[in-house]
């Protein structure tokens, strides 16, 4: 979802604004999801390099997000939606990862869309955390080496629940994934799309599915 801070800096408005801009159309692409037949949407809310950015940006996101868990979190349990959180969680602050917890409960009956967000995530710092608790439960004998190949690896990973993604969509212009599902994405088809994220409609959305549609997915194979 890139794009917040230009779409702020065209309007001479603060990035933060342009934040905020941008959680009110998640909530609108959300909603949108399941009437395109949409059953899993993962947004990148928040990466492991994000927090290079400057203290106060960073403070008001992490406040953005308690604001939109607080906001939204009785309209997605009563729409049928399941939230789930992906990242590392020991950076965040205690009270965020509380809220967060709170949400994944409360949603865990829901199956009209699996919406997954990640806070202070990055694909190589999921592979890294994966491969550390294979390597621990290999030292503790209760896996071995010798049985490990790509699907137990991905057993470890933040998403071993999650079906890979069939599609990702990158806003703003930028033609780069940025270290977002690396290992889950190997045969995902992309969209790099020139809309800055608050401005990517519903619409938006349904354009990029279509194209989606007519392409052919071979995963490394050869058709007729």
């Amino acid at each position: 979802m890139d794009g917040n801070g230009r779409w702020a800096k065209e309007r001479g408005k603060p990035r933060l604004f342009g934040h905020q801009a941008g959680a009110h159309r998640v909530r609108e692409i959300v909603q949108a999801c399941p009437e395109l037949g949409v059953k899993y949407l993962t947004i990148f809310a928040f990466s492991t390099e994000n927090w290079k950015r400057t203290q106060a940006e960073v403070a008001g996101l992490m406040t953005l997000f308690k604001r939109y868990i607080r906001s939204e979190a009785r309209e997605l349990c009563d729409k049928g939606v399941r939230v789930r959180f992906i990242g590392d969680r020991t950076r965040l602050e205690k009270s965020l990862v509380a809220m967060m917890d709170e949400l994944e409960v409360m949603t865990a009956g829901n199956d009209v869309l699996n919406l997954t967000i990640a806070i202070n995530y990055g694909g190589r710092d999921e592979v890294a955390r994966a491969t550390r608790r294979l390597a621990q439960d290999v030292s503790d004998g209760k896996l071995a080496a010798t049985s490990v190949d790509a699907d137990t690896l991905a057993s470890y990973l933040d998403t071993h629940v999650l079906p890979d993604p069939d599609l990702l969509i990158r806003t703003s212009g930028e033609a780069r994934i940025s270290n977002f599902l690396l290992w889950q994405t190997a045969y995902t088809e992309y969209e790099f799309v020139d809309t800055l994220w608050p401005d990517f409609s519903a619409r938006h959305l349904a354009d990029c599915l279509d194209r989606y549609t007519q392409r052919e997915r071979r995963y490394g194979a050869v058709n007729g």
